[in-house]
């Protein structure tokens, strides 16, 4: 891979991580490139390119922050899917794989093709006649103070019942995990083609998550009594204080490409960081959640000594 473009989160300082990038970068020949907006926060030796080709000139994006980064370096690429790296900079994340002191090395596999591509679907939607694309959920949040979203659904034309609620999150499967289950939502398996519409704080009408297949189209309308709404693409306003209009969502299937090493050890972790929201879990598990290191020195203490 000839060329690495870099997705920057957009407050965090990231220089460290771009430092370890920039001198792997030119002890292999890689050349760099970054939105040109993003100049100032990379060394000179980072081309700086207009953001919409970012993605077509890159033979792979590395994503520095956190799932959030992630989300927008995948919408980046989504018209030309490339394969993303993600670099935790971030909380509680639960797409990024690898830590920073990990990098070298995973650059190195990148470099080879060591490496597996996890698809991620997204939801290609019609905001009123402007399309956007959201890998996690779209969301029509109510203004506080400002009354209730009010808005009909309907599934390939057929008008199913209304919503009365705080927010209409319509999520994918990797989205399940986010806004979505905060709104009570099930958690649907990333293997899985569903689209989840899930009403946050429901005072009438719909009241539960409606599981739908990738094949049918969503419409959610905003009713005439609704109150002002702003539209969330992966939790960033794209409109603000709408009170009338329509949101067309469908499944668009292997939209973006993330760069995997260990699947089933990132499956794991992914396991322990939802145990650590409100799931149950055993004291064998918490000890995955130590750095590698700690993790060892603790195996080696609890060996019996040599006979």
């Amino acid at each position: 891979m000839a060329g690495l473009g870099l997705v920057l989160h957009p407050t965090r300082d990231v220089s460290e991580v771009v430092e370890i990038i920039e001198r792997w970068a030119s002890r292999h020949r890689k050349t760099l490139m970054v939105r040109a907006e993003d100049a100032h926060r990379v060394p000179r030796t980072v081309e700086p390119v207009p953001a919409g080709e970012v993605a077509a000139r890159a033979d792979a994006l590395i994503s520095i922050g956190g799932d959030g980064t992630m989300l927008g370096a995948l919408r980046l690429a989504v018209r030309d899917p490339k394969p993303v790296l993600g670099v935790h900079l971030g909380r509680l994340g639960f797409l990024i794989e690898v830590e920073p002191p990990d990098l070298p090395a995973a650059l190195d596999r990148i470099s080879a093709h060591d490496f597996t591509v996890e698809s991620h679907a997204c939801l290609a939607c019609d905001v009123c006649g402007d399309d956007v694309v959201a890998f996690n959920d779209i969301a029509m949040v109510r203004q506080p103070g400002s009354g209730f979203v009010t808005a009909t659904l309907a599934v390939d034309g057929q008008r199913y019942g209304y919503y009365r609620c705080d927010a209409l999150v319509v999520s994918t499967p990797t989205g399940s995990t986010a806004y979505s289950y905060a709104a009570g939502g099930p958690l649907v398996s990333p293997a899985a083609d569903a689209v989840v519409v899930t009403p946050s704080a429901p005072m009438a009408g719909i009241s539960r998550s409606v599981v739908l297949s990738p094949q049918e189209r969503i419409r959610l309308e905003l009713e005439p009594n609704s109150a002002a709404v702003a539209v969330e693409m992966d939790g960033v306003i794209f409109k603000d204080a709408a009170t009338e209009g329509w949101v067309d969502i469908s499944y668009r299937r292997d939209a973006g490409r993330v760069v995997r090493f260990d699947p089933l050890r990132h499956q794991e972790r992914n396991q322990l960081k939802l145990s650590l929201l409100d799931l149950p879990f055993l004291p064998d598990q918490l000890r995955e959640l130590l750095p590698d290191e700690i993790r060892r020195q603790r195996h080696e203490r609890e060996l019996p000594p040599p006979c």
